[in-house]
């Protein structure tokens, strides 16, 4: 989750979607907005957490002396998860704000949202990554079609037997599909929570550690609303969701994307991916084998 591969940084121009893409494909269901205590509670530095309106909305804090981060209060086997996030204004290089979800063991399996800052004037890099079975080294980054600290926007990861997918206000930015065929591991039978946090990490997140937090921009703020869950609650030891295929994110529609989503799929890998593990031959001069079915769809 915290290795880094230096991009050459540079804009990209803003690209828009047309109405057409926008308006069709099969998009998750509307995410319900609940308080933040209902299904989150604070991890560590309980005193860098504020809380606006009755708790539906919060700020995660990071000084000098420590970041902050929360995690659900149950375990999830499978299911949609989202939240909107306003990302670090500013000279935000060294910060990660984190999404992700996470099980428990030594070999565990994550499904990550990482955003990692940088300096002023420059773009944030969202980094995804997949852990299988406490394998990872999945990475892909991109840059943001908008720029995220100036409004809330949807992050969000659908999972079920088929696949993961990442989404972006609704727009999917990544798939890994469930590839055991192939003799790929899935995450399909441990639990995960979910986690969100704001630290630092200039040793590595802006520019392979080149450039440094600059603690007189602090302390450093992300803003969060909208905190949705609708999966299959478990045990931490649970090997199965209970309520398998009878949940709308378990049924047909979503066991694969439609054909709207997969052109904005190819937008974003065509306009804004600038690291793909796929693609990398010298990390990997064997292609990994999801990443030869996935180059063929």
């Amino acid at each position: 989750m915290r290795r880094s591969y230096t991009v050459h940084m540079f804009w990209i121009c803003v690209c828009v979607l047309t109405i057409t893409d926008l308006a069709t494909g099969a998009a998750p269901k509307k995410p319900v907005a609940v308080p933040f205590g209902r299904n989150y509670m604070p991890t560590w530095a309980f005193d860098h957490i504020k809380y606006f309106n009755g708790g539906s909305e919060i700020q995660l804090l990071l000084d000098n002396y420590t970041g902050t981060g929360f995690q659900s209060k149950g375990h999830y086997l499978f299911g949609h998860f989202s939240m909107h996030i306003k990302m670090v204004p500013g000279d935000s290089a060294g910060t990660v704000t984190a999404f992700y979800l996470s099980s428990q063991n030594s070999e565990h399996d994550e499904i990550d949202f990482e955003f990692l800052g940088n300096r002023t004037g420059q773009p944030y890099i969202l980094q995804t990554n997949v852990f299988t079975g406490g394998k990872g080294d999945r990475e892909q980054r991109i840059y943001l079609w908008f720029d995220p600290t100036k409004a809330y926007h949807s992050y969000s990861v659908l999972w079920n037997m088929y696949q993961i997918v990442f989404f972006v206000d609704d727009i999917p930015i990544r798939t890994f599909k469930n590839s055991k065929d192939l003799g790929v591991k899935f995450p399909f039978n441990q639990p995960m929570k979910i986690y969100s946090s704001l630290w630092n990490a200039d040793d590595w997140a802006t520019r392979g550690g080149l450039e440094k937090t600059d603690w007189s921009k602090g302390p450093f703020v992300a803003h969060y609303k909208n905190f949705h869950i609708d999966g299959c609650e478990s045990s931490v030891n649970a090997k199965f969701c209970a309520t398998q295929g009878k949940q709308w994110w378990d049924q047909k529609e979503y066991q694969d994307l439609d054909a709207a989503q997969w052109r904005r799929l190819r937008w974003v890998r065509k306009k804004f991916t600038i690291y793909n593990y796929c693609t990398d031959r010298k990390r990997f001069p064997t292609m990994a084998p999801e990443c030869k079915r996935d180059r063929d769809v």
